[in-house]
């Protein structure tokens, strides 16, 4: 996959440049310190990926990539962890690293990235807008179709061969399974915790060692979903 930087702190280009080289499949084909020059390579030239930095120069990473009209696919990378809801609501945006960027981090957002790209070739995702947590769910509900906001939905609860929707407005049972509705929601915010609950990570108020709040309600955690829950916490 060809790659191009954008940040602009030198070490910080370099830093990726050695972590890229340490990937087989990512090729960096050129680095910028500013949004505007990578603007005109773009113009140019096709790439995959876009390693890019929030915080630059002249025109920040958010405002860059409303330039683009046809943008590859974005991994940002900031220190600055409050631009993370604003930016998934970019299609592009794929995954969201916070500085210091280690070697394992980078990897798991490029096979994510990477995902994405063979998702799109085979034509399994078809519209990148089912992507975004803006939209809307149906789900059959005795033979009728009802329609949910995926950002009003708190969790959803496997109770046997059915499903509870946890929204903030009333809860829904679904004849479905926990794996069908998950993939189906934004991997960027729902996130499995237990093999009974998916959780919306925006609606946490807190948590505990082997549990989350949602709404009053105590969901567990379990040791084997825990870390990737506090993951992509850190992300936010």
């Amino acid at each position: 996959m060809n790659c191009i930087i954008i940040d602009d702190e030198a070490a910080a280009r370099l830093i990726l440049k050695k972590l890229c080289a340490e990937m087989v499949n990512v090729n960096v084909v050129a680095e910028f310190e500013n949004a505007i020059e990578a603007i005109k390579y773009l113009n140019n030239n096709q790439v995959d990926i876009v390693l890019l930095d929030i915080h630059l120069q002249y025109l920040n990473g958010l405002d860059f990539i409303e330039t683009l009209k046809n943008p590859p696919k974005i991994i940002l990378i900031s220190s600055d962890k409050s631009f993370a809801f604003d930016a998934f609501q970019h299609n592009c945006v794929v995954d969201y690293i916070a500085k210091p960027v280690t070697l394992a981090r980078l990897k798991k957002a490029v096979i994510k990235t990477n995902n994405f790209l063979q998702q799109n070739q085979t034509g399994i995702i078809v519209d990148e807008q089912a992507l975004n947590l803006e939209n809307d769910i149906f789900i059959n509900i005795d033979k009728r179709l009802i329609k949910i906001k995926i950002a009003r939905i708190l969790l959803i609860e496997s109770k046997g061969d059915y499903i509870s929707v946890n929204t903030e407005d009333k809860n829904y049972i679904v004849h479905s399974t926990l794996k069908k509705i998950h993939k189906k929601l934004p991997n960027n915010f729902f996130v499995k915790v237990h093999r009974s609950y998916v959780v919306n990570i925006l609606k946490i108020s807190s948590i505990e060692e082997n549990t989350v709040i949602i709404n009053k309600k105590v969901v567990p955690i379990s040791r084997s979903n825990r870390p990737e829950l506090m993951d992509r916490l850190n992300l936010l």
